[in-house]
């Protein structure tokens, strides 16, 4: 511990980051150790049995069995969807006719109620309803017939077929006459029952209705049989009493005799009385039992609960949607108060704490900027796009109403690849862009680790930087080309790792800096070339905004973004709406244009009520490096875990490669929710981009293959994330469930609709539940049309709303039926085209050989500078020595000795304190790092060293304090009077420096300022 007045008195270190400040350690989607049997890979054998390997091999063209397994998983995930597929169409098709068969549910949905005073002209006739209005009755009845009364009786008829069986022989109610006068009514006055009777009487029939009992109806000689009324009423009052020995007559008096309403167990013990009841039913019919069977009734609760959760949950989607259009967006992306913004902060326990640039080039007023400007990287991941869209890219992204002191463009070039069509590779497109500095016009590659699979992980890349030009703009520009390793520059597409791998180099890199962790020599490389660009280092950084190199970005979009970050600490990723550029080109893009607009402002709107968005489009989006929490930074697109997983090189099972291959972008937004599930993902509707979409069919195939695929394992991984915002059906949960089940049913959907359609139209509306799959029906196809109305107000889309519907059966039935018999291709297909490329199904990565962890140093960045620093020092000797008539002065050298002395002894303090115990590199003579072993790609998990913020004493928002050594630079000045001051311009290596003046400052470990209060 040091004591004040002895050296390292005014040091004040921030204490180590532990894991239990980080909450919670969430479980890795990408296992680490793999189980070769697991119950999905089980599964996958038992329903693929009858493909062996060898016949995969033979024909199947599957040589390695990665391959076969791979091609098993699909089988198995396919035999999953169709069970999926099964269940939907069971459960709206199927389960009424199972419970509640047609025939009855017909009958109960088109029944005259018995005793109905509002149709007081309608009779029942052998059950069937009929109108007696206009009616010119051939008899005078002596009463007025009450709605729905049973007028069989009144007639005469013939023994019906079903009472003339051998069985029935002796039985007298299947035979006997009941036109005698004792039957109650006076005989059969009405006639001889048949069509010519109705005819002569006017009756007119009610196609379809039949009369309906409710139970307390059926009583005074009605019984109900089998679900059908019975009046023998005529019988019981014409034979006065049951014959002896005959089993009928016994049963239907003891049926009356004991008030009984349902009598069919009475005839159902016996072939004899079954076949009685069918007589029965055949002469004295008087109408139907009203009441629903319990199967009809458990059928349509259960429609009932399904209507009212999908509704629901429709029009909660949808008014969220409007609310989040009109209230909770314009709070977040309006200019933050004062209050709201912090001043700019960095890392003071760094090593790199408040030195100036050591390459001759930003100076300190570089950092001039709004207060509510954050230091802003817009990365551009670049494969094989043309000059006109990446410049047309650039042009937006500098030319944005943002300081250019407070953004870096940031492009990286995947490999040395010419597109299809272009003329020129696409890392020279990139270059020409920009101004080159002088001070590094010639660079060399520099080693890292890359996101591959065996020798590919090592890979090289240089660093270009200078500036972009754009109308009054000139902004900070770095272009990162992937050469790559010594070893494949023949390869056809050398330095090529896919997008993955170019977000990563990013990535990493922030994540090195703002823990202080080793770096690859690309690291340190592009770490001297931000602090000269900017003159800011790295770790003052908090934004990062990705943009893909066809894609276009509004003026306000940049600033609109960094509002939302500025009002709200808690978000961790935003991102604006995608606009297509050409959507006019093609019936292709026509039918894209309503399924953008509807994805974002229905779909990511609802979700960012909840703050959960489950994909931020990597065409453009935005996330935090980095979030204060307090006094303390939180790392978040640089936390270690979401690094270490997000670069996840070794994919070996169908799952993980769905997830890390296909779809970067969703994957990366799935394990920022799983690792930050209180945290934010924001859609932000205001900030507008435009892209270019696909505008032939196997393009769009193809791309939405990849989607689709990506989308489906993706879901299957949030869903199981309980943490995240709502309860129940109101939850984000409950509604990525809802979304998962709606993709893998995508399919069987559109028939459904169809279907649905055509019920409608041939549907028999007289209640409202028959109202209910129609309103359904509208409610879905039609709101989104309303939400137009609300929140665009232009006409034309709902035009293109009818393109879209038009076009369902592509996108419910032929691109997920496509995508799901391909998931085991992890190509790029027809997306993005290379000259001389072909189909790839392994993925971007796919190495060989064995990985020389030797190839990449990780070193600190100390360690990085000692070196450069005794090399400039070794030089300056050289030149003193070659030069006879040139005396070194001796301040000179004990500048740099003072200055490499003060290195030495920041890395021996590093060595010896716990907190930087994960940087014990053995040093050699010449001053390098142990290389050490690349394990853990972030050094040490648990040992990782905290940020404390110190704010900057700003003068006209200049980033720097005027004394960059602090108050221990003026003293050490104030004891040396006499010393020179020198300013030489060396040369080392391939950069060209202008050497500053270096004085030692006062002995502050690790090397920067602190406020001693």
């Amino acid at each position: 511990m040091p004591v004040r007045g002895e050296r390292g008195a005014t040091l004040r270190r921030g204490r180590t980051l532990v894991r239990g400040d980080r909450r919670q350690e969430v479980a890795p989607m990408i296992a680490k150790e793999k189980r070769k049997l697991t119950p999905w890979v089980i599964y996958s054998r038992i329903v693929t049995f009858w493909a062996p390997g060898v016949l995969l091999a033979k024909l199947g063209k599957m040589p390695e069995a990665g391959m076969q397994q791979a091609w098993r998983e699909k089988i198995a995930l396919v035999s999953l969807i169709v069970l999926v597929c099964a269940a939907v169409v069971y459960l709206t098709i199927f389960l009424s006719i199972t419970f509640c068969p047609q025939s009855v549910a017909k009958s109960q949905g088109n029944t005259f109620s018995y005793g109905d005073a509002s149709n007081p002209n309608v009779i029942g006739i052998d059950g069937k309803a009929y109108s007696t209005e206009g009616a010119t009755w051939q008899a005078t009845l002596a009463f007025k017939p009450a709605p729905g009364q049973d007028m069989t009786p009144f007639f005469s008829f013939p023994i019906p077929d079903a009472c003339k069986k051998p069985e029935l022989a002796g039985l007298r109610a299947s035979t006997q006459d009941v036109c005698g006068g004792n039957n109650g009514n006076g005989g059969c006055p009405l006639g001889t029952r048949g069509d010519a009777t109705i005819k002569a009487n006017n009756f007119t029939r009610l196609v379809g209705r039949q009369v309906g009992y409710d139970w307390d109806q059926v009583k005074g000689g009605f019984f109900v049989i089998n679900g059908k009324v019975v009046n023998l009423t005529p019988y019981l009052k014409s034979v006065g009493s049951p014959r002896q020995g005959d089993l009928l007559d016994e049963a239907i008096f003891a049926a009356a005799d004991g008030g009984l309403v349902d009598a069919t167990l009475l005839f159902q013990r016996t072939s004899q009385m079954k076949a009685a009841a069918d007589c029965l039913a055949a002469r004295f019919t008087a109408g139907i039992l009203a009441k629903e069977s319990p199967g009809c009734f458990a059928t349509n609760l259960f429609n009932y609960v399904a209507l009212i959760i999908i509704g629901g949950i429709v029009l909660t989607r949808f008014f969220m949607a409007v609310i989040f259009q009109y209230v909770l967006s314009w709070q977040l992306v309006r200019r933050p108060p004062r209050s709201k913004v912090q001043p700019i902060s960095y890392n003071a326990a760094a090593p790199w704490s408040g030195k100036k640039p050591q390459t001759g080039g930003a100076k300190v007023n570089v950092g001039k900027g709004e207060e509510d400007e954050l230091f802003t990287i817009m990365l551009v991941t670049c494969y094989s796009e043309g000059d006109e869209s990446i410049r047309g890219t650039c042009d937006s992204l500098c030319g944005t109403d943002f300081s250019d002191a407070r953004k870096l463009l940031f492009i990286i070039a995947d490999g040395i690849i010419k597109g299809s069509g272009n003329d020129r590779t696409t890392p020279d497109i990139c270059i020409d862009l920009i101004e080159q500095d002088d001070a590094f016009t010639d660079p060399q590659p520099c080693s890292y680790l890359a996101v591959a699979a065996g020798s590919k992980q090592h890979n090289m890349a240089k660093v270009y930087c200078g500036h972009y030009r754009v109308g009054d703009h000139r902004t900070p520009a770095m272009v990162v080309v992937k050469c790559g390793a010594p070893a494949e520059q023949d390869a056809p597409k050398p330095g090529n790792r896919g997008k993955r791998d170019s977000q990563m180099i990013l990535m990493n890199f922030f994540s090195r800096v703002l823990f202080n962790d080793r770096m690859t020599p690309l690291d340190y490389d592009l770490f001297r070339k931000v602090h000269h660009l900017t003159g800011a280092t790295p770790d003052l950084f908090e934004i990062v905004l990705m943009v893909d190199a066809d894609t276009k970005v509004y003026p306000d979009a940049l600033r609109l973004l960094v509002n939302c970050m500025n009002n709200d600490q808690l978000i961790m990723g935003l991102c604006g709406e995608t606009k297509i550029a050409n959507k006019r080109d093609s019936w292709v893009t026509a039918i894209q244009v309503f399924e953008y607009y509807i994805s974002h402002h229905l779909s990511k709107a609802f979700e960012s009520v909840f703050g959960g968005v489950t994909c931020l489009p990597g065409c453009f989006c935005m996330y935090r490096l980095k979030a204060r929490k307090g006094d303390d930074w939180v790392p978040i697109l640089t936390k270690q875990e979401i690094c270490q997983e997000y670069s996840q090189n070794v994919v070996e099972t169908l799952h993980e490669k769905n997830l890390l291959l296909l779809g970067e972008d969703r994957f990366l937004t799935t394990l920022m929710l799983r690792n930050f599930p209180s945290r934010k993902m924001m859609f932000m509707p205001q900030a507008i981009c435009k892209t270019l979409v696909p505008d032939e069919f196997k393009v769009l195939l193809s791309q939405r293959r990849r989607w689709i695929n990506s989308t489906v394992h993706n879901l299957l991984e949030l869903v199981l994330v309980r943490n995240l915002c709502g309860t129940f059906c109101l939850s984000m949960q409950f509604s990525i469930f809802l979304d998962l089940v709606g993709t893998v049913a995508l399919p069987v959907a559109i028939v459904l609709t169809y279907i649905l359609i055509v019920r409608a139209c041939m549907t028999t509306y007289n209640s409202v539940a028959s109202y209910l799959p129609l309103g359904m029906l509208i409610m879905v196809l039609f709101l989104p049309g309303i939400l137009i109305l609300i929140t665009t107000r232009k006409w034309v889309y709902v035009l293109w709303m009818f393109v879209y519907l038009l076009a369902l059966p592509i996108w419910n039935l032929v691109l997920p039926t496509y995508a799901y018999w391909h998931f085991d291709d992890f190509s790029w297909g027809e997306t993005r085209k290379v000259q001389g490329e072909s189909k790839d199904k392994g993925g971007h990565g796919g190495g060989d050989g064995v990985f020389d962890a030797s190839a990449v140093q990780l070193k600190r960045w100390e360690d990085y500078e000692r070196k450069r620093l005794r090399s400039i020092r070794r030089k300056e000797r050289k030149e003193a020595d070659d030069a006879s008539s040139y005396q070194v002065p001796m301040v000179d050298d004990s500048i740099n000795a003072g200055l490499l002395k003060n290195s030495v002894e920041d890395s021996m303090y590093y060595e010896s304190h716990p907190g930087y115990a994960f940087m014990n590199d053995t040093m050699s003579d010449t001053g390098e790092g142990s290389s050490g072993t690349v394990g853990p790609v972030h050094g040490h998990p648990h040992a990782m060293q905290q940020y404390e913020l110190q704010s900057y004493p700003s003068m006209n928002n200049s980033l720097y304090e005027p004394d960059p050594y602090g108050a221990g630079y003026a003293d050490y000045q104030a004891h040396q009077p006499h010393q020179q001051q020198h300013q030489g311009s060396v040369q080392y290596g391939d950069y060209s420096q202008q050497q500053q003046q270096q004085q030692p400052p006062s002995r502050q470990h690790p090397g920067g300022p602190r406020d001693l209060n």
